[in-house]
């Protein structure tokens, strides 16, 4: 059995060489099984990530059409970009009949593996998801698909598997936030993203530079920094404003990031924008709630749930075939603030 394969209760009944009934009494704690066995057989099913059905069980008690449900998984509940996908895919699921299981891997991939592991176990109809930043091997989307379960990515897709997927416009968004900064005047742009291991760290990273080139500004690599949160953007731009030829623009992989360097900079006495603009990619709350106010690109996270929840559901339902690959692409929207320098609110696309 590999070791991706969610066990069942005929695999444990199996093991022990006693009826799926003992089992499942087992697993309830009925006292008609010896206390011993019954230890045993749940032991067991721990170890070999065996996951009650719960959802099969209340179906077969229903009197009610079957319930269709989704499980999704984000990387983080608290990253408003997620939440606001997330109220994408539940309100499209609910306008036609289905239910979601939302969980998070909190970037974790043997988190990941367990989740998947717990939606095959649960039998839902189809999964929706963004990969953790750890997650480099694919086993379990694979399993998911070979069970006929489909698969639709979102924001971090999958390189390694074929699936359907859902992605704003990362290089566009980068290319025009860049030529923003350059076009206000910034001629040394520093860029703060995620590792380039992913499609949406390379996205991100040649629409700045191409931006720049276009601009006839030579690119820097040492302008290009690992960074992709508040903390770390706290902790390494001191060193950045102190450098001599230091930047007098950053391009931030989202508004977090954007948001610590614009923190920093005025702590060590610069003005944003007057000697150092900033420009982030998100245009959550946050973006709106920072003096000044922070330049970025928005991504329309509940356009992108919904979108993919809605190539799920078409498979689910027979629209679309479950081996058809779809890709949507949802476009972005620069939204300038006093975070960047001319900085009053406007939407360019």
């Amino acid at each position: 059995m590999s070791e991706l394969q969610p066990t069942t209760m005929k695999d444990i009944a199996e093991h022990f060489g006693v009826s799926i009934a003992t089992v499942s009494r087992a697993l309830n704690g009925s006292q008609r099984i010896n206390a011993e066995k019954r230890r045993l057989i749940c032991e067991y099913a721990q170890q070999h990530n065996f996951y009650p059905n719960d959802i099969a069980q209340s179906l077969r008690n229903s009197k009610r059409a079957p319930i269709k449900v989704i499980g999704v998984i984000v990387p983080e509940f608290a990253h408003y970009y997620f939440s606001t996908i997330l109220n994408g895919i539940e309100a499209a699921a609910t306008k036609r009949g289905f239910r979601i299981i939302a969980t998070t891997s909190r970037e974790s991939y043997d988190s990941e593996v367990r989740i998947c592991q717990m939606f095959e176990a649960h039998q839902v109809c189809g999964v929706i998801v963004s990969q953790a930043k750890e997650t480099m091997k694919y086993d379990h989307f694979k399993s998911l698909i070979d069970r006929g379960i489909p698969i639709v990515f979102y924001d971090r897709i999958c390189t390694g598997i074929d699936a359907s997927l859902v992605v704003v416009d990362d290089y566009q968004g980068a290319f025009v936030a860049t030529t923003h900064l350059a076009e206000t005047g910034c001629r040394r742009i520093a860029y703060y993203g995620m590792h380039g291991n992913t499609v949406l760290g390379r996205n991100r990273y040649n629409g700045y530079r191409d931006a720049l080139l276009k601009a006839g500004i030579q690119p820097d690599p040492s302008l290009v920094y690992v960074c992709d949160n508040r903390e770390d953007a706290e902790k390494i731009t001191p060193e950045v404003l102190q450098r001599p030829d230091r930047p007098d623009g950053f391009f931030c992989v989202n508004d977090d990031t954007a948001i610590g360097v614009m923190y920093t900079a005025k702590h060590a006495g610069f003005s944003v924008p007057d000697d150092v603009s900033v420009c982030g990619f998100t245009n959550g709350q946050r973006a709106v709630a920072c003096d000044p106010q922070l330049t970025t690109i928005e991504q329309r996270g509940e356009k992108v749930g919904e979108e993919a929840a809605t190539i799920l559901m078409n498979k689910v339902e027979g629209i679309s075939p479950k081996d058809q690959i779809e890709k949507k692409v949802v476009r972005t929207r620069l939204v300038v603030r006093g975070s960047t320098r001319g900085g009053y609110k406007r939407i360019k696309t």
